[in-house]
């Protein structure tokens, strides 16, 4: 029988292998050249933005405003009238902002001026503070209420529906409590108010007493500065002076007293521009921080603490 073939390739010759070199000798070590320049921090010396990689990244630190409470949380929370019969002065805000509802006071931001207004025009006989706040309807017959109650970040989170309920809420707290002067802190909440109420902004809008009048209400209406440090047309707290003096004045003149002579302006000027140019000089260092609001807070105004936000000078003015 004949023999069976193997399956497969059939195999090839090897092919010689190629003779091996010889290793060549390692010559002397090339010096080191000098390293490249570089620019500033974060760039080249080309000026070229330098290549940044994970572990140089600088994590920002999240500041903690509210001592753990989140911002929806504080948001949760409002701020309670304080109201009484026979008041001379209701000072009238728009909503509360997000660090008067976490403190629960009125105008603690420490670069508010309404404080410190109250003291360098007579109304108190002491620089007080938030902390005072519901002393103020007995001792100086001040109380303090908004136009809507709801707690945001800014006036401009608030609906049209909401300003709307908030006026005709407001004029009901004006005719139950009966106060001598409804004051409206800053133009933003009067115009908001006259929009509502009236059903239009008034063309012309001076500081003052107000020439409108709230149908079946004897409660008079005056406009003045917003008390905020950030309300660029008075960037200081003496500048809002005269219209908190004036505003005493109408107080005498509305119950019949005769006029005190212990404050009492020769004439009356302002000037935005040197206003400011002052400020800026002055950095507002003693408008914008008071060691008495953190003494008087447990240091909630110092670092870590919360600060103005977006809202602080908030528009919403407190």
């Amino acid at each position: 029988a004949a023999p069976a073939k193997k399956r497969g390739r059939t195999a090839q010759p090897k092919e010689p292998k190629p003779p091996k070199m010889p290793k060549a000798k390692p010559g002397p070590k090339a010096k080191p050249g000098p390293k490249p320049k570089k620019g500033k921090e974060g760039q080249e010396a080309d000026g070229t933005q330098e290549k940044i990689d994970k572990t140089f990244k600088k994590v920002k630190k999240k500041r903690d405003r509210f001592k753990g409470m989140t911002e929806d949380e504080v948001m949760s929370r409002t701020l309670t009238d304080i109201l009484d019969y026979n008041l001379d002065y209701v000072i009238i805000g728009i909503n509360p902002g997000l660090v008067a509802a976490y403190v629960g006071r009125w105008f603690p931001g420490h670069g508010n001026h309404f404080w410190k207004c109250l003291f360098l025009s007579g109304f108190t006989d002491e620089q007080l503070n938030h902390m005072s706040d519901t002393s103020l309807p007995e001792k100086y017959k001040i109380g303090f209420t908004n136009m809507v109650a709801r707690t945001t970040p800014g006036s401009k989170d608030l609906s049209t529906k909401e300003l709307r309920e908030g006026a005709l809420i407001l004029v009901e707290k004006l005719k139950k409590y009966k106060p001598l002067i409804a004051v409206f802190n800053g133009k933003c909440i009067y115009e908001m108010f006259c929009r509502e109420m009236f059903g239009k902004k008034p063309k012309k809008l001076d500081f003052g007493l107000q020439p409108h009048k709230i149908p079946d209400c004897e409660v008079a209406l005056y406009l003045m500065p917003s008390s905020s440090a950030r309300c660029a047309q008075f960037p200081r707290a003496q500048d809002k002076v005269h219209f908190y003096i004036k505003l005493r004045e109408l107080r005498d003149q509305l119950r019949g007293v005769a006029r005190s002579e212990e404050i009492q302006e020769l004439e009356y000027s302002f000037d935005l521009g040197l206003a400011k140019e002052d400020a800026k000089r002055m950095a507002i260092k003693e408008e914008a921080y008071d060691p008495g609001y953190e003494a008087a807070f447990g240091g909630a105004y110092g670092e870590g603490g919360p600060g103005p936000g977006p809202e602080e000078g908030q528009s919403n003015g407190h």
